[in-house]
């Protein structure tokens, strides 16, 4: 009796920091998670503090060209939300959160501590040239040691975001006990408040940070970076007794190739499709592993206590076998529903990456047109890198009300558990995208009427137009993006199979870094198209008001809202797999 317990006070498949099986009154919950907020704020400002600011320094005071040093970053940050793949498919496979979270904030400080001594000595950045003083001295751009210095502290640093990314989440949405209402409600908020931290940190960075670092010297951005990071480790640290963690279940990416192969193989093998169904029905239910999957956990997702496989994505069943054509491709029903949901959230993932796209956009085209336009307000003036600011504090606003009053309104008039289901949180989303690019367009015909009527088409003075109507775009896509990204987040941590949570949730920071590969290769393809057939490009040249700025925000309009016709199509077909929450 005493045995059976201990097993009713412990977490069914999660350890605590000494691997010890996990006590449920003692470990997870909302104070563990808070820890994971604190430490995605300061995460959040390191990052952010020096992306928003690179441009500037790989122009300035390493000598790129504008478009070079624009493309460096883009690929940089690329490079970092991509990375958040093997964060998650690390903390699936092989470490739990918990150690990959410590592992990569420890990367990014090494990193930022590269790039710290090299902003901080004048003998590792290339000469300061002066172009007023020796006019005929070219600016040398780095290269050699000195740029291997500065490529390797970025990637660096891009390894531990993608990897703080890829397990961070994760780490706080496990805290949460999901066979419980209550504990669903409170994963919902917490995925809600992990983008008002986000967003806290992103504040933080791209006001104060960005403001020492142009008054005070660039090394302090970076070290102020460092520093962040730096504390974010001991704070996380001082929750190691709070967590659970979940126990790693071996790389799902083999369970995903392994089902793939195995049902082309087979498909090749018996092309007798009676055989196929004799073989389904008589294959023995799934073992469950004891230590991995707690059994209560998978019958409630529905999986473990399935003999016969599901018939969407039939082509799929064929991976389950009798006579498998060799011993490492037999695979279990378990694990081909467990292939068929990830392959179901793939679509969904996928119409996400045109609003990220035009998020993009928010931080290169629209700082050019706030920066032409007026940017007083009242006495202050207002520097063009700091309007970030306004998406990041809608969406600070818009979290704990969103949380607090429009949720449980929904739920109040829906009767359901969740208000408004992950899918239709992202289809608001991208339907705001939608009305966000039209807006846009319309801001920028108006500030082409008053740059004709004031005559200022070739002059750098300030438009007589105030930036506030820049704002609205923002405010348009900041709650777009809030909506999406948390919606995202949830919805691929609470479909994904157990096994595959971390890196299904780390998709949501991929979608990210397509949307920005993306968006520079739309446009380019609209220039070489808009060049072929117009002779000038849309987007080119060095003065923002001889582009035609307001047809590229109609081409956005457009494909966004083709891009949510296509996401309708996918989100009225799927069928959610955590039954329990849906209904």
């Amino acid at each position: 009796e005493t045995e059976s317990q201990s097993q009713l006070n412990t977490w069914h498949g999660y350890v605590d920091w000494k691997n010890r099986p996990a006590i449920t009154n003692k470990h997870g919950g909302l104070l563990a998670a808070s820890f994971v907020l604190v430490v995605e704020v300061l995460e959040n400002l390191a990052y952010l503090a020096n992306a928003s600011n690179l441009v500037l320094y790989m122009s300035e005071y390493m000598h790129f060209s504008p478009s070079k040093s624009a493309n460096s970053v883009t690929n940089f940050m690329g490079t970092a939300f991509l990375l958040a793949l093997l964060g998650g498919f690390l903390s699936d496979a092989f470490c739990t959160t918990y150690y990959i979270y410590l592992i990569s904030a420890l990367i990014e400080f090494l990193g930022l501590v590269v790039l710290t001594i090299q902003a901080r000595s004048g003998s590792l950045k290339p000469p300061t040239c002066d172009l007023q003083a020796a006019p005929n001295v070219p600016c040398e751009q780095v290269h050699g040691a000195q740029a291997a210095m500065l490529f390797i502290g970025l990637y660096l640093v891009a390894l531990g975001v993608g990897g703080i990314k890829g397990s961070l989440p994760p780490h706080g949405a496990e805290q949460f006990d999901e066979t419980t209402p209550q504990g669903r409600k409170q994963r919902s908020t917490f995925f809600n408040y992990f983008v008002f931290c986000l967003s806290f940190g992103a504040l933080i960075a791209v006001t104060f940070v960005v403001w020492v670092e142009d008054n005070k010297g660039w090394q302090w951005g970076f070290g102020i970076s460092t520093f962040a990071i730096f504390l974010s480790i001991p704070i996380f640290l001082a929750g190691s007794s709070f967590y659970r963690n979940k126990i790693p279940c071996g790389s799902p990416l083999t369970t995903i190739s392994k089902v793939l192969i195995a049902a082309l193989v087979n498909s090749g093998v018996s092309r007798n499709s009676t055989s196929v169904i004799v073989s389904m029905t008589s294959s023995p239910s799934p073992p469950i592993p004891a230590g991995k999957e707690g059994g209560e956990d998978s019958n409630r997702k529905g999986v473990g206590s399935i003999h016969t496989p599901s018939t969407s994505l039939s082509f799929l069943n064929r991976a389950v076998s009798d006579t498998p054509a060799c011993s490492a491709l037999e695979c279990s029903v378990q694990q081909v529903e467990e292939v068929k949901i990830v392959m179901k959230i793939l679509p969904i993932f996928a119409c996400t990456i045109m609003l990220n796209c035009c998020l993009a956009q928010l931080s290169t085209f629209s700082v050019q047109q706030a920066a032409s336009m007026n940017t007083k307000v009242g006495s202050l003036k207002v520097p063009p890198a700091s309007l970030p600011v306004f998406p990041v504090v809608f969406i600070m606003i818009l979290a704990p009300v969103y949380d607090h009053f429009i949720i449980p309104f929904a739920r109040r008039v829906t009767k359901t558990e969740m208000g408004i289901s992950h899918l239709q949180r992202i289809g608001i989303g991208l339907f705001l995208s939608i009305v966000a690019m039209a807006i846009a367009a319309l801001v920028e015909i108006k500030r082409k009427g008053v740059v004709t009527d004031s005559g200022l088409i070739d002059s750098a003075k300030p438009l007589p137009i105030t930036f506030f109507w820049i704002a609205f775009q923002y405010l348009f896509l900041g709650s777009a993006d809030l909506f999406v990204l948390a919606g995202l987040l949830e919805f691929c941590f609470s479909e994904a199979p157990v096994s595959m949570r971390s890196l299904a949730t780390s998709l949501s920071w991929a979608s990210l870094a397509i949307g920005y590969y993306l968006s520079s290769v739309i446009v380019s393809i609209v220039n070489r198209v808009t060049g072929i057939s117009t002779n000038k490009p849309w987007l080119a040249g060095s003065n923002l008001n001889h582009y035609h700025l307001e047809r590229f925000y109609w081409l956005m309009c457009i494909l966004s809202a083709l891009n949510f016709m296509h996401y309708l199509f996918w989100a009225t077909k799927y069928k959610y797999t955590s039954v329990k929450s849906s209904k």
